[in-house]
């Protein structure tokens, strides 16, 4: 048609061939892949279908499909005569079921049978299918595993965060971790707030370790077990009464090496403390309280000749024979002296012979009269009253308790 009327064509042939001496408007029906083409007055081109027969319905294909809110039409796109997706201008549900298409997008809509996916450069998605966490291939990573930044989220691998700034926690920001100069920084920036470290013990919470922002402290609530040397620079207070026990055999003071007077110090409820130190200037060990001291013994400030050293130093035993090495010994007791019937006075210690004697006086042996205290007759000890045919005259009996 020339815009006013039909022309003739030349004849359309139909071979597996290209045809020769073909005039321009020619068509040629391809026997082999069924499809037509016309020439232009140099070369046969194309005129459709854009696939072949033995490639089946391949590229776009308009259609029209059914939904409840009226038919739509759309261009499905085919490949080997399977409807790979479908390009619509809305969004609408087919109510006619159409296989890997339950609902249709605005858009390019993937036949979900086919697991079709995208598969190149992008430089925006709004949505990420997080459906599937099983990975196609090492450089293709389903969706389920990105770690969310919007809800709580786990990994199996390890996290590195690959700067200084580190990391941040909180609704607030309170607790940073980061790095300066390869020293880590563990921070709780909320003021006055503590940082704390909890176990379960046996299923109840408890906090062994609390650093205080108040006041900068380090507060333990549980026992601790030092495996290394303890170093204390500052002072030492205490608020409990119980009993250290150290499997040390010596607890070293004064580690500095100052002449300094060094010791033990034990409070008291009034204002006098109790001390036991070495006295530095003085060279020995003093104890005391309420600042009076006085020096400790030891065994050479001690002498076996009382007589020698009166005065100066106190008295032990001699070292050869074991006696007390004494001129004197009185002792404040009444009566030791046995040797007259009025002797009730002396405070004398008794010899070794007064002693005996008076045992045997009073142990039965018969006692003549010493001329000085009239004492005669037998004295007898016994569990029970003697008969009269036991004793004589002067005889005493002393009953008693068996």
């Amino acid at each position: 048609y020339d815009g006013s009327a039909f022309k003739p064509t030349g004849a359309a042939k139909s071979q597996s061939s290209e045809p020769t001496s073909a005039s321009a408007g020619d068509l040629w029906h391809d026997s082999d892949t069924d499809q037509l083409f016309v020439y232009t007055g140099s070369a046969f081109v194309l005129v459709g279908p854009v696939f072949t027969s033995g490639q089946t319905l391949s590229g776009f294909k308009i259609e029209t499909l059914a939904s409840s809110g009226g038919d739509k039409v759309v261009a499905s796109m085919f490949a080997g005569n399977t409807r790979v997706a479908i390009l619509s201008k809305e969004t609408f549900t087919p109510t006619v079921s159409q296989s890997g298409f339950a609902e249709i997008k605005a858009g390019l809509t993937l036949n979900s049978t086919l697991g079709a996916v995208f598969d190149g450069t992008n430089t925006q998605a709004s949505a990420i299918d997080v459906s599937s966490t099983s990975n196609t291939s090492g450089t293709l990573i389903a969706g389920g595993n990105f770690l969310r930044a919007d809800a709580n989220d786990v990994t199996t691998g390890s996290l590195t965060v690959d700067n200084d700034t580190g990391v941040v926690v909180g609704d607030a920001q309170e607790l940073t971790i980061s790095v300066s100069s390869n020293d880590v920084t563990i921070a709780q920036t909320s003021q006055d707030k503590d940082l704390k470290f909890t176990v379960n013990d046996g299923g109840s919470t408890k906090t062994p370790l609390t650093l205080t922002g108040a006041d900068g402290g380090v507060d333990i609530s549980g026992d601790v077990t030092i495996t290394g040397n303890l170093n204390v620079s500052g002072a030492y207070s205490y608020t409990s009464s119980n009993i250290s026990e150290h499997t040390d055999t010596f607890i070293k003071v004064n580690s500095s090496g100052g002449d300094v007077d060094a010791g033990f110090i034990v409070e008291t409820p009034d204002t006098d403390d109790a001390r036991i130190f070495w006295d530095a200037s003085e060279n020995h060990w003093t104890a005391g309280s309420g600042g009076t001291y006085s020096k400790l013994l030891r065994l050479s400030d001690m002498t076996d000749d009382g007589d020698g050293n009166k005065g100066t130093k106190p008295l032990t035993t001699d070292s050869s024979t074991g006696d007390l090495k004494v001129t004197t010994l009185t002792l404040a007791a009444v009566g030791s002296e046995i040797t007259s019937s009025t002797s009730t006075s002396a405070t004398t210690v008794p010899t070794l012979g007064q002693v005996a004697t008076s045992l045997k006086r009073w142990g039965g042996s018969t006692i003549t009269d010493d001329g000085s205290n009239s004492i005669a007759g037998n004295r007898y000890v016994e569990t029970a009253t003697p008969n009269d045919s036991q004793g004589a005259n002067g005889d005493l009996w002393f009953v008693r308790e068996s």
